[in-house]
């Protein structure tokens, strides 16, 4: 039985996770964690019986306990609840599915206790993959990518290590405003951001896909996992998210993995890699696929695109400018307290009053985290 534990279970992420484990059967869950939603933790832990259990939520961790004080389970919270969680010795592996930064302390307390890291929390590497990746080479643990587009472009490169990439063509469906303009998006309403077209996703990821940050997030992300810089990687708009991403090599050859928008694909392969096991689910019919459409992203319309190509050249602390700035926007939008072109207009305020710290500590990540809230919240 392979063990592993699940750092935000509860989400998007998390619940398709566990329905990779009901359908395989050799997968034993050792630890769960969750932010608030104990109703649905309590379901989980009763299926699948882990040893360990995180709410992170403090105030929840009595309701939790309540729900399952027939069970032998142990409970535990905040962030050293979700470090213990990530860190008990029976897991193999850890899925990092935590929404935002975090996801940073545990993830680094698992790479240190020898675990290897199904991620699909990149807000870690944004932030902190100048600590993290050193780090997983000095411990010899690998970071297997959960996000469609990584786990796509790590396909890629299956047999050809050596080979010199040229770039990596990272897709994008463009999400629900493709083809808009900046006065179109004046008076965008929350429900509208959140329909997107291809995927079903958790609110945040799915503003930050209406917005482009998330491709902005990801080509930060895509630097640090692929050993490139963020000019080596080029943004492509394909609608129907068919394939998810590319790499183009030296010789002008392009591999590309396709398949349908369907999450638990890369999840499974993270989980079971390299070897590969059959997935029910829809299958890919090119007799019926007519066509498939490219374009390039427009930067004017959706400019956090372009502030993330700027933080990732910059470095430093600026992503973890660009990643704070854009949580606590994207958090304000969701509660109606801003519009939606706010959500840029906050990130770029932010790094332009950012004084950058060349190579920050951890401490210093987090301490440029909360003086960007500050900041943000002052503005109000």
């Amino acid at each position: 039985m392979k063990k592993i534990a699940i750092l935000g279970s509860t989400g998007s992420i998390g619940t398709q996770t566990l329905d990779v484990v009901r359908e395989n059967g050799d997968i034993e869950v050792v630890s769960l964690a969750a932010g608030s939603n104990t109703e649905l933790l309590e379901k989980q832990v009763r299926e699948f019986h882990p040893k360990v259990v995180c709410v992170y939520q403090k105030e929840r961790a009595a309701d939790l306990k309540e729900r399952l004080k027939d069970k032998t389970v142990k409970i535990v919270t905040g962030m050293d609840g979700l470090i213990e969680a990530a860190c008990i010795p029976e897991a193999e592996i850890v899925v990092t599915a935590v929404v935002g930064m975090i996801g940073i302390r545990p993830t680094i307390a698992a790479i240190e206790a020898g675990k290897d890291i199904a991620l699909a929390n990149k807000e870690t590497l944004v932030t902190a993959g100048h600590l993290i990746i050193p780090l997983a080479k000095e411990k010899g643990i690998r970071i297997l990518p959960v996000d469609s587009e990584h786990s796509a472009i790590f396909q890629s490169l299956q047999g050809n290590a050596g080979n010199k990439i040229q770039k990596i063509l990272l897709t994008a469906s463009g999400g629900p405003f493709r083809g808009k303009k900046q006065e179109d998006l004046l008076n965008v309403k929350v429900e509208d951001a959140l329909k997107h077209p291809n995927w079903s996703m958790g609110r945040k990821i799915t503003i930050d896909s209406s917005t482009m940050i998330n491709k902005g997030l990801e080509v930060i992300e895509a630097k640090w996992l692929f050993d490139v810089s963020v000019d080596e990687i080029q943004v492509v708009v394909q609608p129907q998210s068919v394939i998810h991403s590319m790499v183009e090599y030296e010789d002008g050859s392009v591999i590309a993995q396709l398949g349908t928008p369907d999450m638990k694909l890369p999840i499974q392969y993270a989980l079971y890699y390299p070897e590969r096991r059959y997935l029910p689910g829809d299958r890919l019919d090119f007799w019926s696929l007519s066509h498939l459409d490219f374009e390039k992203p427009d930067l004017d319309t959706f400019y956090g695109l372009a502030l993330a190509y700027e933080a990732g050249r910059e470095g430093g602390s600026m992503p973890t400018v660009l990643n704070a700035a854009n949580e606590l926007a994207v958090s304000m939008f969701l509660d109606r307290q801003i519009t939606y072109l706010e959500i840029v207009e906050i990130i770029e305020d932010c790094m332009k009053a950012h004084k950058k710290i060349e190579n920050p500590s951890l401490e210093q990540i987090l301490m440029t985290e909360q003086e960007t809230y500050e900041r943000i919240r002052s503005r109000r």
